[in-house]
């Protein structure tokens, strides 16, 4: 049965739009719990009274400690950048909140894991904001490796490339300081790969990697001739091998000529292998060597499966298979089964897939550092 969920939020940037709307969203459409927009806090008063207004929020703060000790909040929800993650996730934990954490959880795998052993013993509903997890497509390659019909599987090649960072008059901004963001394409971009992973292939075991700062200074601020130091990786490369045998390798850039949103993997099986790109977020790619088998070889290249209705997800959306969904009904989904989350029911994407995914991360640092295999725990 229904009922409201109080909502506060910390954050009132793109990605706490983004929250609120897949929040209100997720009533419409799968009529789940009522949210109620309590209290955002941001630092800026004239931004975040806005951000009330628009949004629909009751009241508003410039202090996130309101946020995590008020009584009338159910639900936190940390839409900062990554260094405030821990700090504030913590202190919601600690009030006995349920908390719903955008990623990275922290900067490091130590604070990640203390977030997650914390959130298990309060018992409250930990989501971490892996959201590509809920695109209708990784869980349709999910189902395909665990049926067997790729045979086992051998090899992953992913990369995550953007070029938003390319022009190298673009100032210095919190994501290039490793106080404030930790690493800069791995943790931004390259994790969202390694949650899918996480999801579909399980555990990496260890990682080997190489980095460049390609934009090694940006101006202070716009149009300034004063520079300052980029402290984090604009690129990144790293093999993988994984706990069930297979190897692979991640790569991901926020400098890459000509691509804006390409999220990209192959995993190859020994009876078929899936190809899937997030710029075109509905198509999947597929070859099964038994198809070409049964054809003597004359049928021997991919196929597109189109995503549609009897796809996890898709039909809440559209009604047929080649109508595109978006970004945002990846949130949607999200939001979805955040709320199922508060019902007891499962869900993938709670601290301990953070924790996780950061102690890959932190894993590829260190191997850059000592030019080794490095373990992931």
């Amino acid at each position: 049965m229904a009922k409201e969920v109080r909502i506060g939020l910390i954050g009132g940037g793109w990605m706490g739009k983004a929250h609120t709307t897949a929040f209100h969203n997720a009533k419409m459409i799968f009529g789940d719990d009522m949210p109620v927009f309590e209290l955002v806090s941001d630092v800026n008063e004239e931004a975040v009274k806005a951000f009330a207004e628009n949004m629909g929020y009751k009241r508003y703060t410039t202090n996130w400690r309101d946020v995590v000790t008020d009584p009338d909040v159910d639900l936190v929800d940390v839409a900062t950048p990554n260094v405030m993650h821990f700090e504030m996730a913590k202190a919601a934990l600690e009030n006995g909140k349920h908390v719903f954490c955008e990623k990275p959880l922290s900067l490091t795998a130590a604070e990640s894991r203390i977030l997650a052993d914390l959130a298990k013993e309060k018992g409250v509903v930990n989501y971490c904001g892996f959201s590509n997890i809920m695109n209708p497509a990784n869980q349709y390659v999910k189902e395909l490796v665990e049926s067997g019909k790729l045979g086992k599987i051998m090899r992953v090649h992913a990369t995550y490339d953007q070029d938003m960072l390319l022009d190298p008059s673009i100032p210095i901004a919190w994501r290039h300081k490793k106080a404030l963001a930790g690493s800069g394409a791995l943790g931004d971009l390259c994790s969202h790969l390694l949650s899918v992973s996480q999801f579909i292939l399980g555990d990496i075991t260890e990682v080997m990697g190489v980095q460049s700062i390609v934009i090694p200074e940006r101006p202070v601020k716009a149009g300034s001739s004063e520079m300052a130091k980029v402290e984090n990786d604009d690129v990144i490369t790293f093999l993988v091998k994984y706990a069930n045998g297979a190897i692979g390798d991640f790569s991901s850039s926020r400098v890459a000529t000509g691509r804006k949103n390409y999220f990209y993997y192959e995993i190859q099986g020994t009876e078929g292998s899936v190809v899937y790109n997030l710029e075109r977020m509905c198509e999947v790619q597929v070859y099964f060597k038994a198809d070409a088998d049964v054809d003597n070889g004359r049928d021997c290249g991919f196929r597109t499966v189109l995503l549609n209705p009897q796809h996890e997800g898709f039909k809440w959306f559209q009604p047929a298979g080649g109508i595109a969904i978006a970004f945002d009904d990846m949130k949607t989904l999200q939001a979805h089964t955040l709320m199922g989350a508060m019902h007891g029911k499962p869900y993938f994407c709670d601290f301990e897939l953070g924790a996780r995914v950061d102690a890959v991360n932190d894993a590829v640092l260190r191997s850059i550092e000592s030019n080794t295999w490095e373990k992931a725990e």
